[in-house]
C-alpha cells in the first residue's frame, strides 16, 4: 500500500519589523548622555527652523543632524519601524497628482513642457517631515521617560510666574508616554485574539452583522483594559508618594549640553543665512 506524499510545508512568511518608538534604546553614548531638555530644544528649535524656513538647505540640516546623531548614538537598523506597502502607495498616488500641478522648473523635451514644481514641492514636504519625525524618534531612542519630567518641568518654570500647573502638565505628558508603548502591546494581543476569533462565524450570522458585532466587542475590550491599566498606574504612583515624586527629581545642563545647543544654534543661523541670501526654495 502506497502513502500519498506530504506536501512541502509553506514558506514561512516574514514577520513585518516592528520598530521601537517610545522605547530607549540599550546602550551608551554620547547622545544618551545629554540632558533631555537640551534634546527638546533642538527638536523644538528646528521645527520652528523648518515653519518659518522650510527650504532645501534647511531641511538637508535637519536630515544631516539626524544621521550623524543616529550614527553617534548607534542605533540599529532594527529600531526603524517598517514601512506597510499601502503607505508606500498612498505616497506615489499623491506624488502623480501634486506632479500634474506642473509649475517651475520647466524642462522641455522636443515640442513637450514639462514643470516638475509640484514633484518637487511634495519631494520637499516628504523630506520635511520625515526630518521631523526623525529628530522625534531619536528623542524616544535615547531618552528615558523618567528624565523627561525633571527636564520639562525645567523648562517650564517662567509659566509658574503666570500660576500654570507646570508639574501636573509634565507628569501628564510623562505618564502618556510611558503608558504609550506598554497599551501599544496590549492592543497587539487584543487584536491577535480577535482575529482567531473572527475566523470562526456562526451560520446564523450574516459576516457584516458579525464584523460590527466584533468591532463593539473589540472597543468594549480596549476601553477596559485601558482603564485598568490607568488604575495600576494610580496606584503605583500613590504608592511611591504622589505625582509630586516624578518631577522632583534634579536635572539640570552639563558642558555637553552646552556646546551641543551652541553647535545646533550656529548651524542654524547658516542655513537661515544661506536661503535668505540665496533664495533656495
Amino acid at each position: 500500500m502506497t502513502t500519498a506524499p506530504t506536501p512541502a510545508p509553506a514558506p514561512a512568511r516574514r514577520a513585518p519589523r516592528r520598530g521601537l518608538l517610545l522605547v530607549p534604546v540599550p546602550g551608551s553614548s554620547p547622545i544618551h548622555e545629554l540632558w533631555a531638555g537640551t534634546k527638546l530644544l533642538v527638536v523644538f528649535g528646528f521645527s520652528v527652523l523648518l515653519w518659518f524656513y522650510p527650504g532645501w538647505v534647511t531641511i538637508a540640516l535637519g536630515w544631516a543632524l539626524v544621521l550623524v546623531a543616529v550614527r553617534i548614538a548607534h542605533i540599529p537598523r532594527g529600531a526603524v519601524p517598517s514601512r506597510p506597502p499601502r503607505v508606500w502607495m498612498l505616497f506615489a498616488v499623491a506624488f502623480v497628482f501634486t506632479a500634474l500641478a506642473g509649475g517651475q522648473p520647466v524642462i522641455e523635451f522636443g515640442a513637450v513642457s514639462v514643470g516638475f514644481g509640484g514633484a518637487l514641492r511634495f519631494v520637499q514636504a516628504i523630506a520635511l517631515v520625515f526630518a521631523l519625525f526623525g529628530l522625534a524618534a531619536l528623542v524616544s531612542w535615547t531618552t528615558n521617560v523618567a528624565e523627561v519630567v525633571p527636564a520639562l518641568t525645567t523648562l517650564a518654570r517662567p509659566l509658574r510666574l503666570v500660576r500654570m500647573p507646570v508639574d501636573e502638565w509634565a507628569v501628564a505628558l510623562a505618564l502618556g508616554l510611558r503608558a504609550f508603548p506598554m497599551l501599544i502591546e496590549e492592543f497587539q494581543v487584543l487584536y491577535a485574539a480577535y482575529r482567531l476569533r473572527s475566523k470562526s462565524i456562526p451560520p446564523e450570522r450574516t459576516a457584516r452583522r458579525a464584523q460590527a458585532q466584533d468591532l463593539i466587542d473589540l472597543v468594549a475590550a480596549a476601553l477596559a483594559m485601558t482603564l485598568r491599566r490607568a488604575d495600576e498606574i494610580g496606584d503605583a504612583i500613590t504608592a511611591r508618594g504622589g505625582t509630586g515624586q516624578l518631577s522632583a527629581a534634579p536635572a539640570r545642563p552639563k558642558l555637553a549640553d552646552w556646546v551641543t545647543l551652541a553647535i545646533v544654534t550656529a548651524a542654524g543661523g547658516i542655513a537661515v543665512a544661506v536661503e535668505t541670501i540665496f533664495h533656495i526654495a
